[in-house]
């Protein structure tokens, strides 16, 4: 009688199982570990909010949509390391960015959506209230749009009678530690646009809001002009890294 042979299914071979068994076992073994630590970071920012996260933690989640296939840790914090804090990541010059191994382009134009999103936000706090009732509001505002930039610049904030923004408009860009400002092309402006008050804003690049002595002289030549055209200078706010000062609370206005 012939010996009793293994049943076996037509077309199947069991070395191509046992292969298979082996393929999917080293796939299983060697899956990228941030792809579980992604959906476990999603999970906490969405149960737990912001406040439970690291910083890095949250430059992570900005970036996962640009960079979908990397351990992105090492990049969150070199970016953070480089320039000192989430804030300063989001309003970090394009050019400066693009010097970190790792930002391509789609990660930067996250960022700078970002940035775009939280300016937008918090000038529309301002608009929607009385600016001189929302002093907080428009500190925030001016820390955001100009506290972190390079170079100095010089906004205006214009108001009606009533003290609401008019118009909000950056008047001069200049060097890593000079604007200049000409008092009669600002007075002309708020003529134009009928403002009966502005707020001057600008920023010192060092970080160190504290107010210059040709801070002080161009504050008062603007005032000298503006005054007897029935236009009051509120306030002269100076931003930085480290803070604010207000010409106005330090009396020096």
């Amino acid at each position: 009688m012939p010996a009793a042979q293994e049943s076996q299914s037509p077309g199947l071979d069991v070395r191509d199982c046992s292969s298979a068994a082996s393929n999917a076992a080293a796939t299983k073994i060697t899956a990228p570990h941030y792809l579980g630590h992604r959906e476990r970071l999603r999970a906490r920012f969405l149960e737990a909010g912001a406040p439970a996260l690291a910083d890095y933690e949250l430059l992570e989640l900005v970036l996962f949509r640009a960079l979908p296939r990397r351990d992105l840790k090492p990049l969150t914090k070199t970016l953070l390391a480089t320039f000192g804090s989430f804030a300063e990541v989001i309003c970090a010059p394009k050019e400066r960015l693009r010097e970190i191994k790792g930002m391509g382009e789609a990660a930067i134009t996250d960022l700078k959506i970002i940035e775009a999103a939280a300016t937008r936000f918090v000038r529309g706090q301002v608009k929607r209230r009385t600016v001189l009732s929302s002093w907080s509001q428009v500190l925030d505002y001016c820390r955001s749009v100009m506290a972190f930039a390079a170079i100095e610049q010089f906004r205006v904030l214009f108001l009606d009678k009533r003290n609401h923004l008019i118009a909000d408009e950056q008047h001069q860009v200049g060097t890593i530690d000079h604007t200049p400002v000409y008092p009669r092309e600002l007075v002309k402006r708020a003529l134009e646009l009928s403002a009966t008050a502005m707020i001057l804003v600008h920023n010192h690049p060092s970080g160190d809001p504290t107010p210059s002595r040709a801070d002080v002289q161009m504050t008062q030549a603007i005032i000298e002009v503006a005054r007897p055209l029935g236009i009051a200078v509120h306030d002269h706010i100076i931003v930085g890294k480290d803070g604010h000062a207000s010409l106005k609370a330090l009396k020096l206005i």
